[in-house]
Formats: structure tokens, sequence, C-alpha cells
């Protein structure tokens, strides 16, 4: 969507600050021997209790009110009972919701308590990656360029990117225009980011795969040369200058 008033960015903001506060208490509530299912359901009840409703449920009828992956999951992973969080687990958290007409969407990667499998140093990285693409994102700025700059930053730290799972607009549905904001540069789009549009801007960093493929359940995503993935997510408002954070409450900064 496109902000044209001040009552559509109060409403962006309360919707970004329900989901970023949403998902930065669902990870600080995560424990091993906690599972999947547990953590969701704590997630679906903040979301009830601000009067949200949870996006991928009411959008794609989503098994869950979140999603949550887990080690070499990379997204849109079932809640579970049969799930078990445990010591060192590469957890990522993607909470998306519609607040009062508004949809926002946020997610993080995380070590659930001790680093004992050394995920740290690629969730740091794309947490890093992420501040500065959106640190770059003016009106008029050519999206592919911001996805040359994700690309460039993942390689330098020694990484790979998904190239199928894409920042997208946002605002009045879950998914608008633009469709598609690569975490490579794509040559042959000369879409530029437009001034109070919003959208959501996600790295999608990986050890070994580039391509996520669909596991037989149908929504869990998995790598197609396996390894592991971090992945973050802010939705934003675009400026003449630095964007604003709608999702900032997350603190995944």
């Amino acid at each position: 969507m496109s902000i044209t008033s001040e009552l559509e960015l109060i409403g962006m903001k309360k919707s970004g600050e329900v989901v970023g506060e949403t998902l930065r208490r669902m990870r600080e509530f995560a424990r091993p021997g906690m599972t999947t299912k547990q953590l969701d359901d704590f997630g679906g009840k903040i979301l009830k209790a601000f009067g949200a409703r949870s996006a991928p449920r009411l959008t794609y009828n989503f098994p869950g009110w979140t999603c949550i992956s887990v080690n070499n999951e990379i997204a849109h992973g079932i809640p579970s009972n049969n799930k078990i969080l445990q010591e060192g687990d590469l957890v990522n958290i993607d909470v998306s919701a519609e607040f009062n007409g508004f949809w926002a969407d946020n997610g993080g990667s995380f070590v659930l308590g001790e680093d004992i499998s050394n995920h740290q140093p690629l969730v740091d990285a794309s947490k890093q990656i992420l501040h500065r693409a959106i640190d770059n994102i003016r009106g008029g700025v050519l999206i592919s360029e911001i996805g040359r700059l994700i690309e460039t930053g993942a390689k330098k730290a020694g990484y790979k990117v998904i190239r199928n799972l894409t920042g997208h607009g946002i605002g009045r549905s879950l998914h608008e225009d633009p469709a598609e904001i690569t975490n490579y540069y794509d040559k042959f789009n000369k879409s530029r980011f437009r001034k109070n549009s919003v959208v959501a801007i996600e790295t999608f960093i990986s050890t070994r795969s580039t391509f996520a493929d669909t596991k037989n359940d149908g929504w869990t995503l998995i790598g197609n040369r396996g390894g592991y993935v971090a992945q973050h997510e802010h939705t934003i408002v675009v400026t003449d200058d630095r964007p604003i954070v709608l999702t900032a409450s997350n603190n995944i900064w």
C-alpha cells in the first residue's frame, strides 16, 4: 500500500507494533523441551489479546497462528506437538497479522539457549545484512540494487542467499506489489522503491542452499542443498530518508 494519510500511518504503526511485540515475546518465551505447538499457541494468545488476526491463517488457512521453523527448515514450519525444541536449535519465528484493516509482517531467527552448533555467526550475518539493506532504501532506489547489496553482503560473510524467497509489498493485505523484493541482483527488474509505500524486507542467508523446496506436508520449506538458513524481516515505510521501521518492537537489532 501507499500511505496517503496520517491515519493510515498510525494504523500501520500499530499493526507493526502488534506483530513485533508478539515476535519478541515468543522469542523470550521459547525454552528447550517446549513443543513448537506450545510456542505457537502462546503467540496466538498474544495476537488475540491485541485483537489481531493471524495473517497466514486468515489468508491461506495455514495450520498455525505463526510459522515456526527449526534447524534445517527455512520457513513456513507447521507448529506441532511432535516437534520439541532442543538446546542450541536454530529457530525461526515468522509473525504476520491483520489489525484493524492493516497488515504487517516480521520474522527472526535465533539460537535457543547455548550455541552448541555454532549457528550464531549465521544469525548475526542475517541481522546485519538486513540492517544494511533497510538503511539504504529510499524512494527512487532500484529494488534490484537492494538485492545486490544483500547478495554481496552474504558472499562477503561466506554465505549464500535463497533465490526463490523474497520480500514483498504489504499493507491492506499480506502480499501486495511489489510482489518480489529479491535477495539477489535481478538485472531485469527495473522497478524502484516508491516513497510512502509499505514493504516487508527480509533476508534469507544460507550456508549451502540457494533454493527452497517444499516438503510433503505442503508447507514447510527446506534447502535444495541442505545446510541452514537464517531469516530476519521488518515491515517498513519508504521515505526520502531512512525508512520508518514499523516492526522495531521485535528488538531483533
